[in-house]
């Protein structure tokens, strides 16, 4: 383990409350609702700032649309509004913006903040998302106050102070504030609360990040990354698979690329596009087609890892099929694994980067191949002598298993793009963050389906299985370390195992973890001097995790879970 490797602060998370009736209840709502308003926006150019008449007409016309709910009026407004002025307030200066934000978003209970005529005085205890946002902001050069909206809003434009204000309220407070703002043609852009009511109070976080963040400088912010991840995803039919690899010609070849072809969310190659796209030179260009020899040389490489991975762990399922191992025996699956390792790497050979740019990913590659190697291995050693393992030990194992393939994703595509190497850095802290939140997401959603084969059933170490053990005492405790060791035939459809983990909220903690490696991998981009890749990197943060909702204190997720994700109209209403 490194030296200084640790976990970072847990986030705070309050107690949970649903969005109010009349905001949609899951965030895969309000993100389908959102891409509607942006593509009515898109197609009907309505021009800032709309009057009280004119955003009435526009939100009609988007909620006949849609289908969605009359009751969700003014909450479409809002976003309507914010992105009529999307553009505009993009080329304000971060030094001549506002960021207010409500002090409701506070930990009441463990804040030590004072609080002044001006409003909340932060003390950066770090226990609420004000202290990252305001830190941030400031460090822009954002003027932020964490105040009650109406007043400090309404004396500010009239003073003239701010050029744009980026705020967060409820939305009967963002209702009196907008005739202000219209009438003084003052960009803005609003974040509703999700609930009213001053307390244990939710937002989504990522939208206001972004908001924060937006900036001229940025080429990607018009991105549409839902359509991005779409065409990336089309790379691995079966044809185009053979018009990027050429035709299979042996048994061998065909086993491979139906498994590469197999389903999957294909977030590596669509990292690699995300990093490509931020900093190429003109976003405007169709990407290029020699783009698909990398992005399919990372699938290769990932696919060949869950080969060898199932193997390893006597996997019986994957993507709900057999594994390959299951369907064709070890040694082709061993053959095929190593197959699709020089199928990347010959892709790599292939594409039209130069012979620097190849070395470079070739460099990459063999690192990242070198320290999954390690974080198995350590699993695979436990295995042999299985023992109790620390959070921190397990976290170790996700950094070295998982964030590899994230980082080897983002820096193929920023090698191809030619970028230096000042920002390798970076992408190495994203995406040790990054990788480490996914494997802490997987093992929440395997303990959410008890019925499903899973790291509890194999006794693999899990995040779940190490707080637990952490925070149990007595017969839990006992119990826990003969499930750590192996010593009976124990699965996570245990009603011991259930119980205990009920009574030690082993769950809440859990997301709790996820939700700070969520906002670790957002801070480790606040050194990134790239506008392009830092907004695309932070809004891949939410859009990889869209399944959990909000960020902090919302539990929409489970709801969200149970609408079996739609987001269309039948949902809605």
């Amino acid at each position: 383990m490194p030296d200084g490797f640790a976990i970072p602060r847990l986030a705070s998370i309050r107690p949970s409350r649903p969005p109010q009736d009349n905001i949609p209840p899951t965030r895969l709502q309000r993100d389908g609702l959102l891409r509607i308003i942006r593509e009515y926006v898109s197609q009907k150019g309505p021009v800032p700032p709309l009057s009280f008449e004119e955003l009435r007409a526009c939100t009609g016309n988007v909620i006949m649309a849609s289908g969605f709910k009359e009751q969700y009026r003014n909450y479409v407004a809002v976003l309507l509004n914010n992105e009529v002025w999307r553009e505009r307030l993009a080329r304000i200066p971060y030094d001549r913006r506002l960021l207010l934000l409500p002090q409701c978003l506070r930990d009441q209970d463990k804040c030590a903040a004072e609080v002044d005529e001006l409003g909340l005085i932060c003390r950066h205890c770090g226990l609420c998302p004000i202290h990252d946002l305001q830190t941030e902001a400031e460090r822009l050069g954002y003027v932020v106050m964490v105040a009650e909206g109406s007043p400090v809003v309404v004396s500010l434009i009239e003073t003239g102070r701010v050029e744009a204000v980026v705020g967060v309220s409820c939305l009967a407070v963002l209702e009196r504030v907008f005739p202000y703002m219209a009438a003084a043609a003052v960009p803005g852009m609003a974040i509703p609360l999700l609930q009213d009511g001053c307390a244990n109070t939710s937002v989504d976080l990522d939208y206001l990040w972004d908001a924060i963040y937006l900036t001229s400088d940025d080429q990607t912010r018009r991105l549409n990354l839902d359509a991005l991840h779409a065409e990336v995803d089309s790379w691995f039919t079966p044809e185009s698979l053979k018009d990027t690899m050429g035709p299979a010609k042996s048994r061998t070849e065909e086993i491979a690329r139906q498994w590469l072809a197999k389903s999957g969310k294909r977030w590596r190659p669509f990292l690699a596009v995300c990093a490509y796209e931020a900093l190429r030179r003109n976003i405007a260009d169709p990407l290029p087609a020699p783009l698909r020899n990398v992005a399919v040389a990372v699938e290769c490489f990932h696919k060949a890892s869950l080969i060898h991975d199932d193997i390893e762990d006597a996997d019986a399922l994957r993507y709900a099929e057999k594994t390959l191992h299951a369907e064709y025996g070890v040694p082709i699956a061993l053959n095929v694994g190593d197959f699709l390792l020089g199928e990347g790497y010959r892709l790599i050979a292939q594409c039209d980067a130069s012979d620097p740019q190849k070395a470079q990913m070739l460099s990459v590659a063999a690192d990242g191949h070198r320290s999954l190697c390690i974080g198995q291995g350590s699993e695979l050693c436990w295995v042999r002598n299985p023992e109790p393992l620390s959070t921190l030990q397990v976290i170790d194992i996700f950094r070295r298993k998982t964030a590899p393939a994230f980082e080897v994703a983002l820096r193929f595509g920023a090698i191809y793009a030619g970028t230096d190497e000042d920002i390798w850095g970076v992408i190495s802290k994203y995406s040790e963050s990054l990788g480490i939140a996914y494997q802490i997401n997987d093992d929440l959603n395997d303990s959410r389906h008890p019925n499903a084969p899973g790291d509890a059933d194999a006794m693999r170490p899990t995040v779940l299985l190490s707080v637990a053990y952490e925070r149990a005492d007595g017969d839990a405790e006992r119990l826990l370390e003969a499930v750590w060791r192996r010593a009976g035939p124990f699965d996570k459809s245990s009603q011991g195992l259930v119980k205990i983990f009920a009574d030690l909220k082993v769950e809440a903690v859990v997301r709790r973890l996820l939700e700070s490696y969520k906002q670790e991998a957002i801070r480790s981009l606040s050194s990134l001097g790239n506008a392009s890749l830092k907004g695309l990197l932070c809004r891949v943060v939410e859009k990889i995790f869209n399944d959990f909702g909000t960020m902090f204190c919302c539990d929409d997720y489970k709801a969200g879970n149970s609408a079996g994700g739609e987001t269309g109209p039948e949902s809605a209403a």
